[in-house]
């Protein structure tokens, strides 16, 4: 799908025990239920989705939040990205003079 394959790390659980410990491995049908998790350098959990079979995932979304999470790690935490933030897009400076004023600094027409 991706010229020269995959940029990052994938893996495959034949076992289930990788699932397991995620919560993610249906026992009765010995497959893991479809699972993304975003990792960081420290090895934390930055964002996790599980999605059932019916229903597929959204490649671009992915990107997306991969990116809005490098932002804000080389920021050191300095800037967030809110809902729909795209590379180059305004971002928030996070701090007690934020709370309960998101909407009055930013709004979903910032991302359109």
């Amino acid at each position: 799908m991706v010229e020269g394959g995959v940029p990052f790390p994938m893996l495959a659980d034949g076992g289930g025990q990788i699932g397991s410990l995620y919560g993610v491995y249906d026992e009765e049908s010995g497959v893991d239920i479809r699972g993304r998790f975003l990792i960081d350098p420290d090895g934390v959990i930055q964002a996790a989705e599980i999605m059932t079979p019916p229903v597929g995932r959204n490649l671009s979304e992915l990107i997306r939040q991969i990116k809005a999470f490098q932002h804000v790690r080389a920021a050191k935490g300095a800037e967030v990205c809110p809902a729909g933030w795209q590379p180059g897009g305004k971002v928030l400076k996070p701090g007690p003079d934020l709370v309960g004023k998101v909407w009055q600094v930013w709004s979903p027409k910032d991302e359109a």
